[in-house]
């Protein structure tokens, strides 16, 4: 095998055009750019190559600069999950599930379970480093006789989960802050804010605007929003723990209460798959685990870098959870109560009975609601770069257009703007259901795992053996975590279909399951149309990863380390 880079007959007719169109040549050095090369070690079989080289072997030029150090990644990993806004908002499901053990425990072993999850990624992304992330990694672990629709699906799912999710943040912070104005209502469930659909949308709309021109125009500061946040949240967080428990107004509940209180009676569920059903306010919360890998043409050294993030913001957003709820449980009111509750926001409903003025509430409940703005840009952020990824291959109607660089904002443009409108378009659903967030938190967490799921099930397919060599391979612990994650997939599929409660209304529905279908069947036509004759995956082939891993520790001299 050659110590050079393949040429480009290595790898098929999409490469081909590629380098037609860029001669193989990174954009224009003149452009201001923080490369990691000659930095740090990249990691990659102990080179200094950089990352950029790696990526080009894998069939793509370089056109997102690589701004973002490890601490950044993680800052922005940690703001896509959003602890603890993410669990305020969603508070209601494992309330009405099961109450505070549900809340509690639910939570710890679904940060477990996604632990794994993150372990498993963080393996395989150490391996294929690119923005095209799970979509990327599946075609290339997956057997040639199926990887071009186990990547077909699993792309879709990426995109589509990364748009729903980002719709569920930005459309949850409108719920949130309508619930957050009520504060100062005189009598319980008489608010002054009445919350009609036309004006929650319309809040929706600004919101969702806000965080597009945030996340367009001030790209290059991004990561230090992100950096800023990270004080924000514990800041807030200490304030928030310190004051509900430190005046209780109405008491506080006891440990046994805390810890062992569990009453499946508000969801008309049997008890066990009650307690399920609560688990998709831990699932959402965490379901940003994989979004970060979008990032990785951004990130000075992605083949270390986003896996350490992915796994360590698990661990942050475990504690940070744990902080969070059990004070919140501790001076909880009734829990029948805040499950009747008409706006689905207990969170705001609890602070105020423990603080007792709403002046005061509401000054706890700020940091939550800019910590939210923070998780929809972010979230608009990486949501952008997944569908970017996945059109420059040509898998999503009008890729000439989504696939398109701005050269001066630095951002793919035109693909956040389609995303903008889809995710406006989504939203006309509360006019008809006012469970529509259910619908918008269920599907994201469901496209998501799922395609989270797929390189994870290819890589134990092929008995891991092409993680061998990554920088992040956990060894027999890996086929743990592997395993965990699959059978976490295979329940959580259907269970995020499910109404909360039952009986169900049809106001009351979950349409997780109809809008996941509608987007399957825009994949699947899109697939018979085109992507049966013209799709062929991302432009690369194993040979090309392997060299370019070879490559990698030849020293920028060019003299071989072999």
């Amino acid at each position: 095998m050659a110590n050079s880079l393949p040429n480009k007959d290595t790898y098929g007719t999409q490469s081909d055009a590629f380098a037609a169109d860029s001669d193989l040549h990174r954009r224009s050095i003149a452009k201001e750019r923080n490369l990691s090369l000659g930095a740090k070690p990249l990691g990659e079989d102990g080179g200094h190559n950089s990352a950029d080289d790696l990526l080009e072997a894998m069939g793509y030029r370089a056109e997102l600069t690589r701004s973002r150090s490890t601490l950044q990644v993680a800052f922005m990993s940690f703001v896509l999950a959003s602890i603890p806004y993410g669990l305020a908002t969603t508070l209601y499901y494992p309330l009405v599930g099961g109450g505070p053990a549900d809340i509690i425990w639910g939570w710890v072993t679904v940060s477990l379970i996604i632990l794994c999850v993150a372990a498993s990624l963080g393996e395989i992304t150490s391996v294929y480093p690119t923005s095209g992330g799970v979509y990327y990694q599946t075609f290339m672990l997956a057997a040639p006789s199926y990887r071009l629709i186990m990547s077909w699906i699993c792309g879709w799912a990426f995109v589509v989960g990364n748009i729903t999710i980002t719709l569920a943040v930005n459309f949850g912070t409108t719920l949130f802050f309508a619930a957050c104005i009520n504060v100062f209502e005189t009598e319980p469930e008489v608010g002054i804010f009445a919350a009609e659909p036309y004006q929650i949308y319309l809040i929706f709309f600004a919101i969702t605007i806000l965080c597009n021109v945030v996340s367009a125009l001030g790209n290059k500061w991004l990561p230090y929003l992100d950096t800023f946040a990270i004080f924000w949240t514990f800041a807030g967080l200490i304030c928030i723990v310190v004051c509900v428990l430190a005046i209780a107004k109405n008491g506080r509940n006891d440990a046994a209460y805390v810890f062992g209180e569990f009453d499946p009676s508000n969801s008309g569920w049997p008890a066990g798959w009650s307690f399920c059903v609560g688990l998709l306010h831990a699932a959402y919360a965490t379901s940003s685990t994989g979004m970060i890998i979008s990032m990785c043409e951004e990130v000075q050294q992605p083949a270390t870098q986003v896996p350490k993030a992915m796994v360590g913001t698990i661990v942050l957003n475990t504690i940070a959870g744990l902080l969070f709820l059990i004070p919140l449980v501790f001076v909880m009111p009734d829990q029948a109560e805040l499950a009747a509750l008409v706006s689905a926001q207990p969170t705001p409903v609890i602070i105020k009975s423990a603080i007792g003025s709403s002046g005061g509430t509401i000054a706890l409940l700020l940091p939550l609601l800019v910590l939210a703005l923070f998780c929809g840009i972010g979230c608009t952020t990486a949501s952008s770069r997944c569908t970017w990824a996945f059109a420059r291959d040509g898998a999503i109607p009008g890729s000439k257009w989504w696939k398109q660089v701005n050269p001066k904002l630095d951002v793919p443009l035109n693909a956040m703007m389609m995303i903008m409108v889809v995710e406006l378009a989504l939203g006309l659903i509360y006019f008809g259901s006012s469970a529509a967030f259910n619908a918008f938190s269920g599907v994201g967490v469901i496209c998501l795992t799922l395609s989270y799921a797929c390189p994870i099930l290819m890589n134990v397919i092929t008995g891991r053996k092409q993680i061998a060599l990554g920088n992040f391979h956990l060894g027999k612990l890996g086929w743990f975590c592997n395993i965990v994650a699959l059978c976490w997939s295979a329940l959580a599929l259907p269970l995020f279909c499910m109404p909360t409660a039952i009986p169900v209304a049809p106001e009351y529905m979950n349409y997780a399951s109809v809008v996941f279908f509608a987007f399957f069947v825009v994949a699947t036509a899109w697939y018979f149309v085109w992507g049966k004759k013209n799709y062929q995956g991302p432009p690369t082939h194993e040979d090309a990863v392997l060299e370019a891993r070879r490559a990698s520790i030849i020293s920028h001299d060019g003299k071989a380390q072999f």
